[in-house]
């Protein structure tokens, strides 16, 4: 694991109407940086967007539905975890779950069954000069392949 990740486990309650699933909470520490902006993304098969880290945001993913192969990848120098990157997939078939990364984490994903609808919330509002680190998808910093089976921890 990833120092500052968290993986979110959701309840969820289901009967045969359909089930409901409360995602986030004040308080409940989910996003301990604040709120600033609530984003939805669609994102189609086979569609791979990575890699991406916040300065200064905290951020809080949930797929709604389709399925993500994720990785986030510890670029902070002092972290304990520098270096260090966790896999794991997201959506539909997976523990109704949302995950969380403080800044300095480079996040990507990769939708394997969609389309993937995903929210975000941000402890910040987009700030593309100020904020954003984007890297390619094959930045040899990282040492990751999106290309592999997904043999990696949390898989």
């Amino acid at each position: 694991m990833i120092e500052g990740v968290k993986i979110i486990e959701l309840a969820t309650h289901e009967d045969e109407r359909g089930f409901f699933r409360e995602l986030v909470r004040a308080g409940d520490g989910s996003l301990s940086g604040g709120f600033g902006q609530l984003s939805h993304s669609l994102v189609r098969k086979g569609v791979l967007k990575a890699w991406h880290a916040h300065k200064k945001q905290e951020q809080w993913n949930y797929a709604v539905c389709g399925l993500l192969k994720v990785a986030l990848h510890d670029s902070r120098p002092q972290s304990p975890t520098c270096g260090k990157t966790f896999e794991f997939l997201a959506g539909e078939g997976q523990p109704a779950r949302a995950y969380s990364f403080p800044p300095g984490v480079l996040h990507g994903y990769k939708c394997l069954e969609g389309p993937v609808h995903i929210i975000y919330l941000t402890s910040g509002v987009y700030d593309p000069e100020n904020d954003e680190v984007r890297l390619p998808h094959d930045d040899p910093s990282t040492g990751y392949d999106w290309q592999a089976d997904g043999e990696g921890e949390g898989l």
